[in-house]
């Protein structure tokens, strides 16, 4: 079973104090879950058509290990702390084999 990889970028902020809860919720969250934290941050460098937007990248052990961290209760305790606080993409991705 190949690993899988939760990519998130937020294209806007509105509420820094929301994302700010938000995240002291989300890291602990996602790591008791089976996370890994492999970048989170804003880009070096964007090409093409990228925007420079804070962008996360986590590492699970599978697919349906990603999709349980964010259906999870303490990841949806997470994401009601952040509310409308920030508009995001978030996609799970199979690592390639």
């Amino acid at each position: 079973m190949p690993k899988a990889y939760w990519i998130s970028t937020y294209r806007s902020i509105s509420d820094p104090a929301a994302v700010a809860q938000y995240a002291k919720l989300a890291g602990p969250a996602l790591q008791a879950a089976g996370g890994r934290f492999m970048a989170r941050g804003m880009p070096a460098k964007v090409y093409e058509m990228g925007v420079a937007q804070r962008a996360v990248l986590i590492e699970f052990d599978s697919v349906e290990q990603a999709i349980a961290a964010h259906d999870s209760p303490a990841y949806q305790e997470a994401l009601a702390a952040l509310g409308n606080g920030a508009e995001r993409d978030i996609r799970i991705l199979p690592a390639a084999e």
